[in-house]
């Protein structure tokens, strides 16, 4: 048995496809109604009944143009496009469950803090207190070019710029409305107290706001922090800042030093190392044998889209794969940017010749994560060794086929999980940050530096 309550985050996007290249042609696959408010809702109540702890929602406002110089491939195998906001569907999603949380993903390069700090806290009062937020510098080039920045910003001051965005936000959800501002006091006319509303008079190298925060405190005031950032900026903000961490280790070695990393970071940051939750991307196709989920996964494996994959993969390394050919080790090319790609899959199997075909091949169920294929048992397994070898708070799941695939893990590994006490049967607090915390742990813990750059006025009773 787990040592831990293992957390469980279904990793979504809002659009017909996510990760996994071609899969949207499986006669299961439910990607098409992603226009459709009742699919989310339905899905929502779905992940509730299986006493999920949340949906995590990736997004990216650009779109994947380096495969071949253009979108082709993006498009044709709807390759993270097209893409919906996020955002929208959320209030419904909330309105049909009591205790889901919700992971919105927000760029810092190219929305306004003012205005990310209102959406955030309006997200948080409608769903009491079940929203996180997915802090993200973006990597899009198109991104740039289309919301008018025309180039990117380099990536080390993209991380200096996203500090300072926290500062920003800290300072409107903690520091700028005291806990009883709102009076609403009949006799006396007055709804809020206007001596309880302090401006936070921020200047700085990038933002300067100087007035007060639009909503009044939301029940978490600042939504969970959550961020995914691998460089050595990406994880000294992550240690600074993140409440939940979310990594893509491909082995259980590579994924305990990262854990360790974390923490190591984190204490040096001043923050308690067990308060920096790391979860860990992951697949799983299931059955209820090992030999019907291997032929399954047989059957997804025949249907993967290698330019889909490569328009993905190109995407996210900037580095258009059509240059080279597709069953020709990596490590044959004579480019430096292809000894790149080498070293990233070597570190997976030391032993193996990487082609594009191969990338391709894993990328193309899932992703970059790892993909567990078993009966229930199985699965539940490898989910526990995963997380008692590492340390790991749970995982954020990815799919091949949307909707199914998820579907078909909370019918037959969930009540395994359930069985075994790795995964609860019934939810304690309703708030998000009470799902990575405990029952009572609803705003934030006392050695995050949100509070020191808030410096909230509690008033006495």
């Amino acid at each position: 048995m787990a040592s831990q309550r293992m957390r469980l985050f279904a990793f979504d996007y809002q659009g017909p496809a996510h990760l996994s290249a071609g899969l949207w042609r499986h006669p299961k696959d439910q990607g098409a109604n992603y226009k459709n408010l009742a699919y989310w809702t339905e899905y929502a109540k779905l992940l509730e009944e299986a006493r999920f702890d949340g949906i995590f929602f990736a997004d990216n406002v650009g779109y994947h143009d380096i495969y071949e110089g253009n979108a082709d491939a993006a498009l044709a195998d709807a390759a993270q496009i097209p893409a919906q906001d996020p955002f929208m569907a959320v209030s419904a999603m909330a309105a049909v469950t009591k205790n889901l949380g919700f992971g919105l993903t927000g760029s810092t390069s190219y929305e306004h803090p003012y205005a990310l700090a209102r959406k955030f806290s309006t997200l948080d009062h409608l769903t009491d207190g079940r929203v996180g937020w997915n802090l993200v510098t973006s990597y899009s080039d198109s991104a740039a070019r289309n919301l008018g920045t025309g180039q990117q910003v380099p990536h080390d001051e993209r991380y200096d710029m996203a500090a300072e965005y926290l500062e920003v936000c800290y300072k409107l959800w903690e520091g700028s409305w005291q806990d009883d501002a709102v009076v609403r006091d009949a006799e006396r006319g007055m709804y809020i107290d206007p001596s309880r509303v302090h401006n936070i008079e921020h200047t700085g190298k990038y933002f300067s706001v100087p007035g007060f925060a639009l909503c009044e405190p939301s029940p978490q005031r600042t939504p969970v922090i959550f961020q995914a950032g691998g460089s050595a900026k990406g994880r000294a903000l992550a240690a600074a800042s993140a409440e939940a961490v979310f990594v893509n280790a491909v082995s259980i070695p590579a994924l305990k030093k990262q854990v360790d990393s974390l923490r190591s970071l984190a204490a040096e940051a001043g923050r308690d190392p067990e308060n920096v939750k790391v979860l860990q991307m992951l697949n799983v196709v299931c059955a209820p044998t090992d030999e019907q989920a291997h032929a399954k996964y047989e059957s997804y494996r025949k249907l993967v889209s290698y330019a889909g994959a490569m328009a993905r993969y190109s995407g996210w390394t900037g580095l258009d794969m059509s240059q080279f050919d597709p069953d020709v080790p990596l490590k044959h090319v004579k480019t430096n940017a292809g000894q790149t790609m080498v070293d990233l899959f070597s570190k997976m199997d030391p032993d193996k010749e990487w082609t594009p075909r191969d990338i391709a091949e894993f990328i193309g169920i899932g992703g970059t994560g790892p993909t567990i294929v078993g009966s229930p048992t199985t699965v539940a397994d490898e989910l526990t060794r995963w997380m008692d070898e590492t340390g790991i708070a749970g995982y954020n799941f990815g799919h091949a086929v949307k909707y199914q695939d998820m579907a078909d893990f909370i019918e037959l590994v969930v009540p395994e999980l359930q069985r075994r006490g790795t995964v609860w049967s019934e939810y304690e607090g309703s708030t998000l940050r009470e799902k990575l915390y405990g029952k009572g742990a609803v705003r934030l813990r006392d050695d995050h530096p949100g509070l020191r750059l808030g410096n909230r006025t509690v008033a006495a009773v």
